[in-house]
């Protein structure tokens, strides 16, 4: 059952929809791959401007939810990121530490649950397997295409479950 009182919702992915990961991109390129390192460089993470101003502009009409594949131990450095870059307040929803599932069916889960009480206007993600998901089950995807992709990065998301 969907409350249709409240505003829709707008969901926005944070890595590479908003904020630009190049530069600790090379973590990912050693074997193994330097997770903790990866996450810990992402308060210098500069912002995305088509992302945020998407977010911007969204935030007049919908409540913004923020969905990132993040491990929750970084929950502190995020909220600060998102407030230093002036980003709309919204809820914040991050992997489980210990949750390796691939990102494409642990943001799933979060959506389908998001839709249960309210409308989802649409997601904003970079992942091409979670857009491609989240459009199979009904959703309206804005895919974030404004930076380059990285296949250590989609191979971090779908094989190890890491953001």
């Amino acid at each position: 059952m969907t409350d249709t009182s409240g505003r829709p919702i707008a969901v926005f992915d944070l890595d590479n929809t908003l904020a630009d990961t190049a530069h600790r991109r090379h973590f990912l390129q050693r074997r193994p791959r330097d997770w903790d390192a990866f996450f810990a460089a992402a308060p210098a993470d500069p912002p995305i401007a088509e992302g945020v101003a998407l977010a911007a502009e969204t935030a007049r009409a919908c409540e913004i939810v923020y969905l990132t594949g993040r491990p929750e131990r970084y929950r502190r450095d995020t909220l600060e990121w998102l407030a230093a870059h002036g980003l709309p307040e919204g809820r914040v929803h991050m992997r489980g530490d210990a949750d390796r599932r691939p990102a494409r069916y642990t943001k799933l889960a979060v959506l389908r649950r998001l839709a249960r009480d309210r409308e989802v206007r649409f997601l904003v993600d970079d992942d091409e397997l979670v857009c491609d998901d989240a459009e199979r089950a009904g959703f309206t995807v804005v895919r974030a295409r404004w930076t380059a992709g990285s296949a250590a990065l989609r191979d971090g998301q779908e094989r190890e479950g890491r953001t």
